[in-house]
Parts: C-alpha cells; sequence; structure tokens
C-alpha cells in the first residue's frame, strides 16, 4: 500500500480523487510505527525540510528495505544555462539541497541513478524547459518554480532573456542543445539498501 505524508493541507484537498490515501504530516515525526512500509520514498522534498537530521532519520525508521529520494546535485545543475541569465537561482537552491554526501552520512551508502530530463517535459520544475527558453518568461511556468519566488524581482534578467531569443543569441549560444532530446541536470535516484 502506498501512503502520502503532506503538511499541507491545502495541497491535501488538491489532491486528485483515486489518489493514494494520504496523511498530513511531515518528514520529521512521521506518524508510523517502526519499519511500517518496505520502501519510503521522497521526491525533491529534503530541501524543504526543516530538520534534516530528523527527517532522514525518521524516514530510515520506517523503512523495511529502501529509503529513496529524488534529488538534485548541483555540481552538475550549476552548469545549467539558465543560471546564466539567472544566477541568483543557483545561489538560492545550491544551498538549500543537499549534496550527495549528505544523504550517504545521514542514510548510508546509496546508489546513484541519473534522470536526464526529456526536451518535451512538461512537469513544470525548475529544469522541464532547458530546450524551450521562451517558457521561463510565462509568469505561470515561473510562479511553478518555487526558487523564482526566492529571488525577487526578475524584470532585467527576462528582458536579457528575451532579447537573445528573439535576437537569435540564445540559440547560437546553445546550439549544442539543438540536437539533444534529453539533458542531465542534475537530477538524481539515490536508493539506500537497508
Amino acid at each position: 500500500m502506498v501512503i502520502a505524508v503532506e503538511p499541507s493541507l491545502t495541497m491535501i484537498s488538491q489532491r486528485p480523487v483515486g489518489a493514494a490515501p494520504v496523511i498530513q504530516g511531515c518528514a520529521e515525526a512521521l506518524p508510523f510505527r517502526d519499519r511500517s512500509f518496505d520502501a519510503v520514498l521522497g521526491v525533491l522534498t529534503v530541501h524543504h525540510w526543516r530538520d534534516q537530521a530528523k527527517g532522514f532519520a525518521e524516514c530510515s525508521r520506517v523503512a523495511k528495505l529502501k529509503v529513496v529520494f529524488l534529488t538534485n546535485d548541483f555540481d552538475v545543475c550549476a552548469k545549467f544555462w539558465l543560471f546564466d541569465y539567472f544566477p541568483e537561482l543557483l545561489r538560492a537552491d545550491r544551498c538549500l539541497f543537499p549534496p550527495v554526501s549528505r544523504f550517504e552520512d545521514a542514510i548510508g551508502s546509496v546508489e546513484t541513478i541519473a534522470v536526464p530530463i526529456p526536451a518535451d517535459c512538461r512537469d513544470g520544475f525548475l529544469g522541464a524547459y532547458w530546450k524551450r527558453p521562451d517558457a521561463y518568461l510565462d509568469p505561470m511556468v515561473r510562479e511553478g518554480i518555487s526558487t523564482f519566488s526566492k529571488i525577487g524581482d526578475v524584470d532585467l534578467q527576462l528582458a536579457r532573456l528575451e532579447n537573445d531569443i528573439d535576437s537569435g543569441a540564445w540559440e547560437r549560444r546553445y546550439s549544442g542543445l539543438k540536437d539533444l532530446e534529453e539533458l542531465d541536470l542534475g537530477y538524481r535516484i539515490l536508493i539506500s539498501h537497508r
């Protein structure tokens, strides 16, 4: 059985009919007995936790076989072209996302699997539009990317990006992306076997 844990009542109320059962709670105090689940999965969540050490300990406590996280390795992600226009995004997220070594310190040795992002990705996270730079000009797209809310006014950066797209400078500068169908932006699945 899959059980979701979500701290936000707003997010809980937006869950679709038929979704897995959900319990309001947080990673730092999971409301389950020891070894309640075969696996625990966290998707782009650790950087939102108030106390990462407690969250990691709780995930390990309730997992029998595996603890799995989808996260971002910012040593790889730092090469993403978007940071050429919005370096504040890199600074904001680099300090929030723990390095892979922090996961290993907390949950033990991890198997690491790269998750390349397809060119037509529509999920809406930071790297989803790597091949469609004009998407970042859309305020609705930026509103769906939490890091944009942390960096304040981006009018100058947006104007520069829009100008580079319109003039063809963006396409010339990042011509190496043209024939790619997927790109490694640092997203990683980390698996710790208990």
